[in-house]
């Protein structure tokens, strides 16, 4: 059984600062190759490809002898393989750790290097971030992306319906969704093939109808016997009978393709996707033109819900941390720390691929939107993690799956409840 206080430490945030995370993989080979490291990561569309490839060879040219074998792939093929990884112990030497029960869980078995001493000069200018990845106080993962979820949508087709004001609450975006109808559009995107997409729907809507208190005491307890969390299912059920999505996202994938959900959106099929601060660079590496919405690109934040005792302000959030295993070699270490550099962190940030950690780059990023999404993460008095990560895979995939049926008509608020409570209590 995990501990209780281990798993609050995990996800509890407040005052601007995150509990966030991202997808995982490692290598637990006891005698590594020290001249030769692999490095996994989803970034498989351009910029970010081409970037990271140029960072390998950076890293290769300051390093004389290494060779960086990087494998960018799809963000669903990569959490497959690394889950695949992780039960063979054949693993990258760095990858992309995912924060919460995950983490501890990792820890536990003994797979993910502690980079508390190694790192320590990273884990400093960093700072509070880095407690989404820390486990009684020892840091095993350095977070590199860290954003929240809301509302992308094209800014051409919003003046087309004549809507001149961002939602604040659910009914503002209702009255959203009907001009966008009015005007032979289709409001919204959803990836619900990949059921985290639909899942977050549900996420956001606890974040909004449910106190601070109760989804931090929930991430530790595993308790969801607050009627807030059935109350969130009630919103999403409203939203899906308002019909706002596009055809077929009961199978539509998240990110893989111009017929994704956010293929969708870059290529001005839909309006809107809600979606992580990533969504721009993704987008871009969808479109032929590779500049995705560009200046249509747009942002609000999941709306307030009527009667809801969450904080307006609080942001549902995830990001990116690099990891190494145990049993890798130490020049693995220095690569995660060279990828928390001044340098290729802003690097990253001027290719719009996500939302640095490292203060030094925060400048540097020029998208309009993901400027403004900066301002929100740190102006944030919570965000919670995303609740499949934040308890753990048994109990977030019981929730990510009923949730897909809820979206199917197959499942209601009270099923995705019940489904979640009876994973929580196996897990306990």
């Amino acid at each position: 059984m995990r501990s209780k206080t281990r798993r609050a430490a995990l996800a509890v945030l407040s005052a601007g600062t995150l509990l966030l995370a991202a997808a995982c993989g490692g290598d637990d080979s006891s005698e590594a190759d020290e001249s030769t490291i692999t490095w996994w990561h989803n970034s498989n569309n351009e910029p970010g490809k081409g970037y990271y490839e140029q960072v390998a060879k950076d890293f290769e040219a300051d390093h004389p002898g290494v060779d960086v074998q990087v494998s960018a792939m799809a963000h669903e093929d990569m959490v497959d393989k690394l889950a695949a990884a992780f039960q063979s112990g054949d693993l990258p030497d760095v990858y992309m750790e995912r924060g919460g029960g995950e983490l501890a869980d990792h820890v536990e078995a003994g797979l993910v290097r502690d980079l508390s001493d190694d790192a320590a000069d990273e884990v400093e200018k960093i700072g509070g971030s880095v407690a989404g990845w820390q486990v009684d106080d020892k840091t095993y993962a350095l977070p590199f992306s860290l954003g929240v979820v809301g509302f992308w949508y094209n800014k051409e087709q919003f003046e087309q319906a004549g809507i001149t004001e961002l939602p604040i609450t659910m009914d503002d975006l209702y009255d959203v969704i009907d001009k966008l109808k009015a005007a032979d559009l289709t409001p919204l995107s959803v990836g619900a093939g990949d059921k985290w997409p639909a899942a977050h729907y549900w996420y956001a809507a606890a974040l909004r109808s449910c106190p601070e208190e109760v989804l931090t005491d929930a991430v530790g307890s595993l308790d969801f016997s607050d009627d807030c969390f059935e109350r969130a299912g009630d919103v999403v059920e409203e939203l899906i009978e308002t019909e706002p999505f596009n055809a077929g996202f009961l199978s539509t994938p998240a990110q893989e393709g111009a017929t994704s959900a956010s293929g969708l959106l870059a290529t001005g099929k839909v309006a809107m996707e809600m979606q992580g601060h990533w969504e721009p660079g993704v987008m871009q590496g969808l479109t032929d033109d590779g500049k995705g919405l560009g200046d249509k690109t747009g942002w609000f934040p999941f709306p307030e819900v009527d009667g809801g005792e969450g904080d307006p302000a609080a942001q549902l959030g995830g990001g990116d941390a690099w990891a190494v295993p145990e049993g890798s070699p130490d020049v693995a270490v220095d690569l995660v720390r060279y990828l928390l550099s001044d340098e290729v962190q802003t690097g990253f940030a001027e290719n719009d691929m996500g939302l640095p950690t490292n203060p030094a780059a925060t400048g540097a990023v020029s998208d309009p939107a993901l400027a403004q999404l900066l301002e929100v993460r740190d102006a944030a008095p919570f965000v919670q993690l995303y609740f499949d990560t934040a308890f753990g895979e048994s109990v977030g995939g019981a929730m990510n799956d009923e949730i897909a049926l809820m979206f199917a008509g197959k499942a209601s608020p009270d099923d995705v409840v019940s489904a979640t409570q009876q994973a929580a209590d196996e897990e306990k």
